[in-house]
């Protein structure tokens, strides 16, 4: 049975976030970033990937939302990965519909792996969602597009050895109509106090 996602609250539940961790991690590991976005009224669900074996780690497995099958992650896509998290994504997505939460205003957002799979999930699903939020990652794959894609928030770091902003760039310009408001901060593959201010004011803004 899959482990229950990590819930957030502070408040009265009027919108809610879907956040995603990065590969090797768990829903715990953005909880700090939840508490210094300290955003009230807002649920923020924070589910846990599942067990795989990760090619580009030796086979080990680990939690991971889809495989790395090469140092270059735009190559060798584990499109089945992609789909069968997707599918879990959209689980929770008729969850929060279900707890009386509109579709308008739910969000996805996560780091690296995890904000890979917000975006993938994000452009894919049929529902008009409140936005998409990635943080230190990249759209592994482009979905159909749509005549009204949600607003999309992505930020990086200049010196991110794990995922190039080269990478981060690409995705950007790879569907034009997608317009993401874009970031780069200072660091490498990590979330800084500046990203969570400015991530803080997109939310903010996007869900009022």
């Amino acid at each position: 049975m899959a482990k229950q996602p990590l819930i957030i609250l502070n408040g009265e539940a009027k919108a809610s976030v879907i956040l995603l961790h990065g590969l090797g991690a768990d829903g715990h590991d953005l909880a700090p970033v939840v508490d210094m976005l300290a955003i009230p009224d807002v649920r923020f669900v924070l589910p846990h990937a599942g067990t795989r074996p990760v090619t580009i780690n030796g086979g080990y497995v680990m939690p991971a939302w889809y495989d790395i099958q090469s140092a270059d992650i735009t190559q060798q896509q584990d499109d089945a990965g992609f789909e069968q998290s997707r599918l879990i994504i959209d689980g929770l997505i008729a969850d929060e519909i279900s707890l009386g939460i509109p579709q308008e205003r739910i969000m996805l957002a996560g780091f690296s792996q995890g904000g890979a799979i917000a975006l993938y999930s994000g452009l894919s699903s049929e529902l008009p969602l409140a936005g998409i939020a990635a943080l230190s990652s990249y759209l592994p794959t482009l979905p159909a597009l749509k005549q009204n894609p949600p607003p999309i928030w992505m930020a990086h770091g200049k010196h991110d050895d794990i995922i190039p902003l080269a990478v981060a760039e690409a995705s950007w310009s790879a569907a034009p109509s997608y317009m993401p408001e874009r970031h780069t901060y200072p660091m490498g593959h990590e979330i800084s106090m500046e990203e969570i201010t400015d991530l803080r004011t997109w939310l903010l803004k996007t869900l009022a």
